[in-house]
């Protein structure tokens, strides 16, 4: 796209997000070439109205020359005119005026003389044991009243124990679905390395979470437009007869900003597809029937191209080595469509839902390689199967995963390299898993 139509998208990108109707432009942009489908279902999955249009108006600024002009033109044919006309003039739209606030006058009381007044100010209390009187004048105060302190706190409560947090319903049979996709052999022209070591995660994990009551279902080696379809059909599945989901992916990653979770997978073909994709195919928009339910995504990927020498500690600290054979799954920050820049900071801060009963485990720290042995799978995959089996009977699952930080923080790679695994969690509960006897 030309740079000065970028430009003007970039500046008027809130107002966009604000006012634009993505839903009326779809059909018009993929007739006149502007989008394919399959970035018309990624935009879609984006979420909310403001979550499709900010995704569009980013996705827009990486297509060629004939995007804006046919943008507007859809703007156009799509009823939302005032937009085109804005743009095609290269200013900035204006929000609508704000609506006039009347102001509300303050109630007084007045002094049993009528002759002052005081204004009923929430902030003034008036305690009960005030004196009622002055020595001035008897008739000074004919009234108490009771302090906001008493009033809305009369008895301090005490802090609640962390054996007061409710616990997930996990309790039916099956739990739920546990999707894993375990891309092991990458195309030729994607530049990416085979990741040898990845059967053996696969397996451990197809089995831990066969043992915990899950419908397990194994895809290997897919292209990113499959990573979406296979999402897409777990999407679409009936779960309310099942308690929690589970996606596991172990692929290669790579960095890409991000409005909600960090990070992006690669399919075997080379392109990405983002995590915070990903956790919005499962969210309460576009599977209704795991509202309210946990939603688990466990990846097994780097968050970037750099590697952690980590810091010297004191002795008896007591770290690992691991093996000769350790590989990352690293590639370069990405550059596609899912960065975002830094215009849209302010917005996508103000204006996100909060991604309630979804939990994402990486295996490393965001921009930071992760570590896979080729004779004994990742440390984060090994050291994750070992904590489930050995604590899931007694702990809830966000302090397995503490665990499974602290123990992979103590292996090196050649001695050198570290690795921090990681959690986004927005859990409202305490989650404990179904063990099969």
């Amino acid at each position: 796209m030309d740079g000065r139509h970028k430009k003007i998208l970039q500046s008027n990108r809130s107002m966009l997000v604000q006012q634009l109707d993505p839903s009326k432009l779809y059909d018009g942009l993929l007739s006149k070439g502007v989008f394919t489908q399959d970035m018309i279902d990624e935009i879609q999955s984006a979420g909310t109205r403001r979550d499709q249009a900010r995704q569009l108006v980013r996705d827009l600024e990486t297509r060629g020359s004939r995007a804006f002009p046919a943008f507007l033109e859809c703007l156009q044919e799509s009823g939302q005119g005032h937009l085109a006309d804005a743009l095609q003039k290269g200013v900035k739209i204006q929000p609508p005026p704000p609506v006039p606030v009347q102001p509300v006058p303050i109630p007084v009381l007045k002094y049993p003389d009528g002759n002052k007044e005081i204004p009923d100010r929430g902030d003034i209390p008036y305690h009960q044991d005030r004196p009622t009187h002055s020595p001035d004048n008897e008739n000074y105060m004919t009234t108490s009243y009771p302090s906001q302190k008493d009033e809305l706190d009369p008895k301090p409560q005490g802090r609640p124990r962390s054996n007061s947090l409710q616990v997930y319903k996990m309790d039916h049979n099956p739990c739920g679905h546990c999707l894993i996709i375990n891309n092991v052999d990458f195309e030729r022209q994607s530049g990416l390395n085979n990741r040898t070591g990845s059967d053996i995660d696969c397996d451990r994990l197809e089995k831990r979470f066969k043992a915990f009551n899950f419908v397990v279902t194994v895809k290997r080696n897919l292209k990113s437009k499959q990573i979406r379809q296979e999402l897409t059909a777990l999407s679409k599945k009936d779960h309310s007869s099942y308690d929690c989901c589970v996606v596991v992916i172990l692929s290669h990653g790579s960095e890409a900003s991000h409005c909600r979770f960090p990070g992006a997978v690669h399919g075997v073909d080379g392109p990405i597809v983002a995590v915070q994709n990903i956790t919005n195919y499962l969210n309460g928009q576009n599977c209704p029937t795991l509202q309210g339910k946990p939603k688990l995504f466990f990846i097994q990927a780097c968050g970037g191209d750099e590697k952690d020498t980590g810091f010297e500690v004191s002795e008896g600290f007591g770290p690992s080595s691991g093996g000769l054979d350790d590989q990352t799954d690293a590639m370069p920050m990405s550059s596609s469509s899912d960065l975002l820049s830094l215009t849209d900071e302010v917005d996508a801060r103000a204006s996100l839902p909060t991604p309630s009963d979804i939990l994402v485990s990486y295996s490393t720290f965001p921009g930071y390689v992760s570590w896979r042995d080729t004779a004994a799978g990742s440390w984060y995959v090994e050291t994750l199967d070992n904590i489930l089996a050995q604590n899931a009977k007694d702990e809830d699952l966000v302090t397995m995963l503490m665990m499974v930080t602290d123990k992979v923080s103590q292996i090196s790679a050649k001695g050198i390299y570290k690795q921090m695994p990681g959690s986004f969690n927005f859990l409202r509960k305490r989650l404990f898993f179904q063990i099969l006897p």
